[in-house]
């Protein structure tokens, strides 16, 4: 009685979520067999350094909006499921995501990653990457962030005796800063591919 009562886009909605679960998976096998499209063309993907990161929800809805095949990266100490990006789980090993994450990103791709190291090689590969601040790394600013990262650790070091604050608590405004920062960032990665894509035809 309760479901006759319901609305036909109340009823049909859990349907349609789930072909459209189905169809990405789908899709997303399809490609990773051969990441070029019909054409001979790159597809643009994001890769997500997703251990402990808080942005993972909001990089997977905006990635959703673009139709953008998304991959989360984790180690075993840190299982992820996921109803549209593919999920690769790796050893707990030191850094062993991060190189994974490095070994199958290319030239275009998006890569969200706290870690500053995991950055500069993103960066080196031709890769767009995003702090889970929204602070986009570049290569005007990579260096300094790098000396900025080791300056902090010896200062952790030194000090480790004292006791030092951990990071302060995510806001709804870091949330909101992140969104803008990276949807700003794959209008511009796409715009960018749409250049290179003219570019190359002009010279055939």
């Amino acid at each position: 009685e309760k479901f006759c009562q319901l609305s036909c886009r109340q009823r049909t909605y859990p349907l349609i979520h789930f072909f459209k679960v189905i169809a990405n998976k789908a899709f997303l096998k399809w490609v990773k067999a051969d990441k070029n499209d019909l054409d001979g063309e790159i597809i643009m993907q994001i890769f997500v350094d997703a251990d402990a990161c808080p942005v993972v929800d909001i990089v997977e809805t905006i990635a959703e909006k673009y139709n953008i095949l998304t991959t989360l990266l984790c180690d075993t100490n840190h299982v992820l499921y996921s109803d549209y990006s593919e999920v690769i789980v790796v050893g707990a090993g030191a850094d062993a995501v991060d190189y994974k994450l490095i070994s199958i990103c290319h030239k275009g791709d998006i890569v969200v990653s706290q870690d500053y190291g995991v950055a500069a090689m993103a960066l080196g590969k031709g890769a767009y990457a995003i702090h889970q601040s929204g602070k986009w790394y570049t290569n005007e600013n990579i260096d300094q962030m790098l000396m900025e990262r080791h300056l902090n650790k010896k200062a952790r070091r030194s000090c480790h005796k004292h006791h030092m604050k951990g990071p302060r608590k995510r806001t709804e405004d870091d949330d909101l800063r992140f969104a803008q920062s990276f949807e700003k960032l794959i209008r511009m990665a796409k715009a960018n591919e749409g250049s290179s894509k003219e570019n190359d035809e002009q010279r055939k």
